[in-house]
């Protein structure tokens, strides 16, 4: 790591603050409000689905070119990359952003301007991390500031749903990069307060019951996929949540059946497991699969005789690692310093983001919110309000170069 990380955090962040190029840059950032927004506007409105991030990454990509990044390209996994070179390549901090939105193909993802708010699917997850990861580079890039260490800018794709962490898994585990990376830091969402530095941990499911279908009427008393999904769902909601640590369940998707009055040949359920400690969730795993189980059992006991048996597939779409950037680790207590310094109070947290991958291989890495404030997430209706955006980026911009250092002439 770079000399400024074995500096005390308060002293790095205060020496940075009053650096002449540093407070170029967070002039840069507060006179190009408009030009930042008007970016993330463009960024949003280019279509970026589930394994479709392709177009995105390619236009990140000429930007990446355009701030004179080398080394740009867009990796087997689809995720855009661009070097910023330091005097040395080391220390080497990650700067990421997704790509990927969770809306599915032929969603509408053209933006609008109501006030100061932006309204748009994946305007702010993570439209304004990725606006903030071109704003950085470019104040870095325009201000001339120099670097003892490297940034490695990166686009990543699979950060939602079904992606499964799949960008920064190959980053850190089968791309070129991925021995040398010693920091990790990625925007996802807004905020200024905000430090993510605890990986929560999740697993995801598919579960699909097959049986011969049949009518509702003539064919009673056949087993029904729908309502075994049912009693499955019933117990899943009866599990016995503990108050510590926070823990969830969501089926967040089912499907089945092709008429009212036919006995369904299938049924499907997406399910979302999540818990702060991992022993909880694999308690909370287990009941899962046995409710499963449990629940196509008992549908398939009250079948008439002869009648074929409901037939069980739980498939594991999804699994995040769980873990800690301790509290007392030099990033997190950089970061928690570099928000203090802008006159906000630093608030440590916890959720499932692409730092889940770094931190359970053991690389340092938080979370930061971008700036700004929003809402609806994940919905249609999401907003971003780039209100005081430049808090944000300021911050980020301290924490980089808290990690990679400035660097000085001889």
């Amino acid at each position: 790591m770079s000399s400024a990380l074995k500096t005390p955090p308060s002293v790095t962040a205060r020496s940075l603050l009053s650096s002449p190029e540093v407070r170029r840059a967070f002039s840069f950032f507060e006179k190009n409000a408009t030009a930042i927004t008007d970016e993330q506007v463009h960024i949003c409105s280019i279509p970026a689905t589930p394994f479709g991030e392709r177009e995105r990454a390619e236009y990140l990509a000429q930007k990446f070119s355009a701030l004179g990044l080398t080394d740009v390209e867009i990796d087997e996994e689809g995720n855009c990359l661009g070097l910023m070179e330091g005097s040395s390549q080391s220390p080497l901090i990650v700067v990421s952003a997704h790509l990927d939105t969770v809306f599915s193909q032929g969603t509408d993802f053209n933006v609008v301007r109501a006030g100061t708010r932006l309204l748009a699917p994946g305007i702010a997850d993570d439209g304004c991390g990725l606006a903030a990861l071109i704003a950085l580079g470019r104040a870095i890039q325009t201000e001339k500031i120099r670097t003892e260490g490297s940034i490695l800018f990166v686009g990543t794709v699979g950060e939602e749903g079904e992606g499964n962490l799949r960008g920064v898994r190959y980053l850190l585990t089968r791309g070129r990069w991925a021995s040398k990376v010693e920091a990790f830091l990625s925007f996802d969402g807004p905020g200024v307060d905000r430090i993510t530095n605890r990986a929560l941990g999740s697993r995801r499911y598919r579960v699909e019951i097959t049986g011969p279908g049949g009518h509702s009427w003539g064919d009673f008393g056949l087993p029904n996929p729908v309502h075994a999904l049912g009693r499955a769902v019933a117990k899943l909601a009866g599990y016995p949540l503990p108050r510590e640590p926070r823990t969830t369940f969501n089926v967040g998707r089912i499907e089945g059946g092709t008429s009212v009055n036919s006995i369904p040949e299938k049924a499907a359920m997406d399910v979302d497991l999540r818990s702060g400690v991992d022993a909880e969730l694999r308690r909370l795993d287990s009941f899962f699969r046995r409710a499963i189980r449990q629940a196509a059992d008992e549908e398939n006991a009250n079948r008439r005789p002869g009648d074929p048996l409901l037939e069980l597939k739980v498939e594991l779409i999804g699994e995040r690692p769980s873990g800690e950037t301790p509290a007392d680790s030099a990033l997190v207590e950089l970061a928690m310093e570099a928000t203090r310094v802008l006159g906000v109070e630093p608030r440590l947290d916890q959720s499932s983001t692409d730092s889940n991958l770094p931190i359970s291989l053991g690389i340092p890495a938080i979370t930061l919110g971008a700036g700004g404030t929003s809402g609806s997430s994940h919905t249609l209706a999401e907003w971003y309000d780039p209100t005081d955006r430049d808090l944000g980026l300021k911050r980020a911009l301290l924490a980089v170069l808290g990690v990679v250092g400035l660097a000085r002439d001889i």
